[in-house]
C-alpha cells in the first residue's frame, strides 16, 4: 500500500495561510506516520519547515510560473509525481478548485473548505445585518481533514519552543532582551483603509504608550514606502521606537523577534496572525471588519479586541469595501485611550499569569 500523503493547498495572503498552521501542526501531531506536504507560495516557508517532522513544504508561483491553466497543468503534473493519497484544499478559488477538479478525475480523495458564504453574507449586509459568530477557519480547516478521515483536535502553541526563537540570529541593535524591558510590537497598517487606525490617532497611541510604560521598547512592524516613511518619522520623535524593517530581512527574524515581545498592537492584519503563531498576545483593532467573522489571531482572547458598535458594522469580510458612511468612523471614532488601556489589561493580565504559572512550578 502506498505510504498516506496528504496534500494541503492554501495559495492566498499572508495572515490566511499564518492561520493553517495550528491545524498542520495538529495534524501532524495526530498521524505522526502520515506525511504532509504544505503547497503554498514562496513566503510561507518559514511556518512549515520545522514544524513538525512530517510536515514539509512545496512552493508554487501560481502568479508566474504555473499562472492559467497550461501554468495550473504543469503544475498538477508536478504534484502528482509526489504519491498523494489524500488533497485538502483549504483554499476553494478558481486555481484550486481547476486543480481539484482534476484530482478527482483521477480518483484521488479530495475535499475541501467550507467558507460559509451565505453566512458571511447575512453578517455584512446593509440591512437585515444577522451579527453571529461564524465558524473560525480554524474551525474550517480541521472539518476538511475530518472529511477526508483524519479528526483532530487542536492543540498548538507556537512554532518556536517556550522560551521564544534565537534572538542571537538578529542584529545586535534589537537585543538582547533586559529584564526589566517590556517589548511592545506595534503593526499599524493594513492592505484596506477599513482595516487601517489613523495615522494622527496612532501617533497618540505610541506617545501615551512611551508614558506609560516606561522601561518599553516599541518595535514597528510592517514593509513598504509608506510604512518606511511613517516609521523613520516616529522613531525620530520617539527614540524608544524601532522601524523592524531596516534591521530585519527575512520573515523568519521577524518571526523570532515577535515571539520575545510581551504584547503585538495589530490591526485586523497579517501581524496579527503572525505575531499568533508565535504565542504573543496581541490586542488588534477592528474597523470594516468583525471578529465576528472568524478571524481572531490563533488563541486570541475576545477581550483582547478593540472595537465600537456602529448599526453598519461589518461591512465586508476583508475589509476591501468603500465605506457605506464614506467616513470610516469605524476606525476614527475609537478614542487612542481605548487601545492604550487594553494593551495596559492585557499586559497586567499577561504578567499575573505569568506569575502564577511560576508559582506552581
Amino acid at each position: 500500500m502506498k505510504k498516506e500523503h496528504i496534500l494541503i493547498m492554501r495559495f492566498s495572503s499572508l495572515g490566511d495561510v499564518a492561520m493553517t498552521v495550528p491545524v498542520v501542526y495538529s495534524l501532524a501531531k495526530a498521524y505522526p506516520d502520515v506525511r504532509i506536504t504544505v503547497l503554498s507560495r514562496g513566503y510561507a516557508r518559514a511556518f512549515f519547515e520545522d514544524l513538525a517532522p512530517n510536515v514539509s513544504f512545496m512552493e508554487a508561483d501560481v502568479k508566474h510560473e504555473y499562472h492559467g491553466i497550461r501554468g495550473l497543468n504543469a503544475l498538477y503534473r508536478r504534484l502528482t509525481a509526489k504519491n498523494f493519497t489524500a488533497i485538502a484544499d483549504f483554499h476553494d478559488v478558481l486555481r484550486s478548485e481547476y486543480l481539484r477538479m482534476r484530482f478527482n478525475v483521477e480518483g484521488y480523495r479530495v475535499a475541501h473548505i467550507d467558507k460559509h458564504r451565505r453566512l458571511r453574507k447575512l453578517l455584512t449586509a446593509q440591512h437585515h445585518k444577522r451579527l453571529e459568530q461564524l465558524p473560525t477557519p480554524f474551525k474550517n480547516y480541521a472539518d476538511t481533514l475530518a472529511r477526508l478521515g483524519y479528526p483532530v483536535t487542536l492543540g498548538f502553541r507556537s512554532i518556536f519552543p517556550e522560551e521564544g526563537g534565537n534572538l542571537n540570529l538578529l542584529p545586535a541593535v534589537i537585543g538582547p532582551k533586559k529584564n526589566y524591558e517590556q517589548w511592545i510590537g506595534i503593526a499599524p497598517f493594513a492592505a484596506h483603509q477599513g482595516k487601517v487606525y489613523p495615522e494622527r490617532l496612532m501617533r497618540q497611541v505610541i506617545g501615551m504608550v512611551v508614558g506609560r510604560f516606561p522601561s518599553a521598547r516599541l518595535f514597528l512592524f510592517g514593509r513598504g514606502q509608506e510604512e518606511e516613511r511613517t516609521f523613520d518619522k516616529w522613531c525620530a520623535e520617539e527614540p524608544r521606537c524601532v522601524n523592524v524593517s531596516r534591521h530585519l530581512e527575512a520573515m523568519q527574524q521577524e518571526l523570532i523577534l515577535m515571539s520575545h515581545l510581551d504584547l503585538m498592537l495589530s490591526m485586523d492584519s497579517a501581524n496579527m496572525h503572525l505575531a499568533s503563531i508565535v504565542g504573543t498576545p496581541v490586542v488588534s483593532v477592528w474597523g470594516a471588519t468583525h471578529p465576528a467573522a472568524g478571524f481572531m489571531g490563533w488563541n486570541q482572547a475576545a477581550d483582547r479586541a478593540v472595537q465600537i458598535d456602529l448599526p453598519c458594522r461589518p461591512c465586508s469580510i476583508y475589509g476591501n469595501k468603500p465605506c457605506l458612511r464614506g467616513d470610516y468612523a469605524c476606525m476614527k471614532n475609537i478614542p487612542p485611550e481605548q487601545i492604550v488601556e487594553r494593551m495596559a489589561f492585557v499586559l497586567a493580565k499577561t504578567r499575573a499569569s505569568e506569575k502564577a504559572l511560576r508559582e506552581r512550578e
